[in-house]
């Protein structure tokens, strides 16, 4: 059951992102320029995954009924939720981009230039690390 409900906020996750980018492109880029745009828009949908991703924490990991995953389990379960978030965006970023969109492999992986300040990686890094950031701020928090 948790791995299905952690597919079906992945979904989420992608419906949300889908949303935020046409959002940006039609209200952030006109009045920001697109640089700015991209930033405050991956700075908004991170805020908003975390968000997301505490709350499935604290509901699958440390409710009455994750209670029951003892702590080097719980850690290593909030691991894998961060990497198969994470691999499944790209698989999907990628797969959708190449085979759908038609995009090329050097615009796939432009958004992958932080230091042309393209910050995506920023929301790879969200998916990866918020499941275990959450459980640490999370079993801190019940000390």
């Amino acid at each position: 059951m948790f791995w299905l409900c952690a597919t079906l906020l992945w979904l989420l996750f992608a419906v949300l992102a889908i949303g935020l980018g046409a959002l940006r492109v039609t209200l952030l880029e006109p009045l920001m320029g697109e640089p700015a745009a991209h930033v405050l828009g991956t700075l908004v949908g991170c805020s908003l995954f975390f968000a997301l991703i505490f709350r499935f924490v604290g509901w699958t990991m440390f409710s009455a009924q994750g209670q029951r995953f003892p702590t080097a389990r719980r850690k290593n379960r909030l691991v894998a939720l961060g990497l198969f978030w994470t691999l499944a965006t790209i698989i999907f970023e990628f797969g959708f981009g190449r085979l759908v969109m038609g995009h090329s492999w050097a615009r796939l992986l432009a958004d992958y230039n932080f230091l042309a300040g393209r910050v995506w990686v920023l929301v790879l890094l969200t998916l990866y690390a918020g499941p275990r950031l959450a459980g640490w701020v999370i079993a801190r928090r019940k000390r």
